[in-house]
């Protein structure tokens, strides 16, 4: 499936389920995540944070709440309309092309969104995250996985359909290496989706 492909189908997906994530309840393991991550961003002296796949805004406002400087982006425009109402500076922008400067942000955090990237593109997008970082600059890659597969998922009770691209630990953490300096990992149990999640805290090198 091409990756133009899968985004035409995506933005469609979360337009229709905007509403209904923005009611979604909270996961406690998530809120543990971010509050990892912020910790990481005071003891490093970070102010300013891009979300990519910023779904409805409940990372971004979180970290803004933390008093960091947040910029949200996501393919969707009505999960960026669930963000501005939030408060937040947020852009129906493609993670895949950027339209920051380089070095413009001291963090980057992504949960649960690169799982939409076809393999065969991913290279692309990192180089984008790797762009926007300044020199030493913080990167959360968080997502599900636990083996490796690729493809529409045929039970999905989203429409269209959504793509996935999973991952396994030794996958995930082998290709972050390739171009961040691995900080942390983390291993969660899996949950009502049936898979586990991993969470990466990496440095531009």
């Amino acid at each position: 499936m091409e990756y133009d492909e899968v985004k035409h189908d995506l933005r469609r997906s979360y337009d229709n389920a905007a509403d209904q994530r923005a009611n979604m309840d909270d996961q406690e393991w998530k809120i543990e995540e971010r509050s990892g991550f912020a910790a990481r961003l005071r003891e490093a002296g970070a102010a300013r944070l891009l979300e990519i796949g910023a779904g409805h805004g409940v990372s971004g406002r979180y970290f803004a709440d933390e008093g960091f400087e947040v910029t949200c982006v996501d393919l969707s425009p009505e999960l960026v309309a669930h963000c501005r109402a939030k408060g937040l500076d947020a852009h129906v922008m493609d993670f895949g092309a950027l339209e920051f400067a380089d070095a413009a942000f001291d963090a980057v955090f992504g949960m649960n969104t690169l799982l939409h990237v076809p393999r065969s593109d991913l290279s692309g997008v990192l180089d984008q995250v790797e762009r926007v970082l300044g020199p030493g600059g913080l990167f959360y890659w968080g997502q599900y996985g636990g083996k490796d597969s690729e493809g529409v998922w045929p039970d999905d009770h989203y429409e269209p359909k959504r793509f996935f691209s999973l991952m396994t630990s030794e996958t995930i953490e082998r290709i972050a290496a390739e171009r961040f300096e691995v900080l942390d990992v983390r291993e969660r149990e899996t949950d009502y989706t049936g898979l586990g999640f991993h969470g990466l805290s990496l440095r531009r090198r």
